[in-house]
């Protein structure tokens, strides 16, 4: 194995920083199984898994507020653990079953969570753009000093949905991080081969928006650049624009040999950059925690995910009349004379 690169003291607590690490392993060891389960046929249509990318959110999630907003395209799994909804409920409804979010209509790419202000991981590319914005446009009109965190990849950035949003977001300040997850391969093909100015967030530019790139497989890089770009938010400023440079391992979905990369590479990030990895070295270097500890917790973790597929398995399907109910939005009480 390649020698891991030195590791730079953490600017958080212990116990934040085990908090992050203990985050990162939980989406890291759901994502593992829900590929095992989508390879056992028991998730149906695509599957998209986040294994790599988990120090993007985690980071930003430390830098946000209860109130905020998030919403994501259909690599969403770990959005949705980071913000804290319950992976029963995650894994109920990937497969379909009657607990999940959506009360198993929904799958990967329609789950919502209004507790946790989740607005969902969306199928068609580029459209939670627009959708961040309207968020951010409702809590501007509110005042309440909320912002709204809307993710989307690196092929996505393409669309022209996109520099719609960012021209409407900045003629009316409004509180919204644009989050580029850029991985490297869309759907797969490189930045490389399909873009022309790789810059992403230098996009904005155009528009007056702020922004900067990060190492998105260093969880504290991320979560200091977020608590930048809410801080920018916050204060009536107007968007920011986060190009996280992160890595997935697996293909695009479980149906992706990704063939467009070698797997030298891929281990190579493997060995030297893995979020996960980085964090582990810095608690055991710091003396913040024991390998013992550290067992102690991926044990933890192993079992939330295993009690998280049983639940799966054992939720019945949704009945039928199901299909009938959240269609349509509750009336409004009619206004007395």
């Amino acid at each position: 194995m390649a020698a891991r690169k030195s590791v730079k003291k953490p600017n958080v607590s212990a116990d934040e920083l085990l908090e992050y690490y203990r985050e990162m392993l939980l989406i890291r060891r759901f994502e593992e199984k829900a590929g095992q389960l989508y390879g056992m046929g028991l998730i149906g249509g695509f599957c998209h898994l986040y294994i790599g990318q988990e120090a993007v959110v985690v980071g930003l999630e430390a830098a946000a507020e209860d109130g905020d907003k998030r919403v994501t395209s259909y690599r969403d799994h770990g959005h949705m653990l980071a913000c804290g909804m319950d992976p029963n409920g995650v894994m109920a409804e990937l497969t379909g079953r009657e607990g999940g979010y959506s009360k198993g209509k929904g799958g990967s790419m329609h789950m919502f969570s209004k507790e946790k202000h989740f607005y969902g991981g969306h199928g068609i590319v580029g459209a939670q753009v627009p959708l961040g914005a309207g968020l951010a446009f409702s809590d501007k009109y509110k005042g309440n000093d909320r912002v709204t965190f809307a993710y989307f990849g690196d092929g996505a950035a393409n669309q022209g949905q996109v520099y719609e949003t960012y021209n409407m977001a900045q003629l009316w300040d409004l509180p919204v991080v644009f989050v580029i997850e850029n991985n490297q391969y869309a759907m797969g093909t490189s930045v490389q081969r399909s873009t022309k100015s790789p810059a992403l967030w230098k996009r904005g530019e155009a528009y007056g928006i702020k922004g900067e790139e990060v190492d998105g497989m260093d969880v504290l890089a991320v979560k200091e650049a977020g608590e930048r770009a809410v801080a920018h938010c916050r204060a009536g400023k107007g968007p920011y624009i986060l190009e996280v440079k992160t890595y997935r391992y697996r293909g695009h979905s479980m149906s992706d040999p990704a063939k467009y990369r070698t797997r030298e590479e891929v281990q190579k990030m493997r060995e030297e950059r893995d979020p996960i990895e980085q964090v582990r070295d810095m608690l055991l270097t710091g003396k913040h925690a024991t390998e013992d500890d550290l067992k102690a917790i991926d044990k933890e973790i192993k079992d939330i995910v295993n009690k998280s597929a049983d639940f799966s398995k054992e939720s019945p399907e949704p009945a039928l009349d199901e299909l009938w109910t959240d269609i349509y939005a509750d009336e409004l009480p009619q206004e007395t004379a």
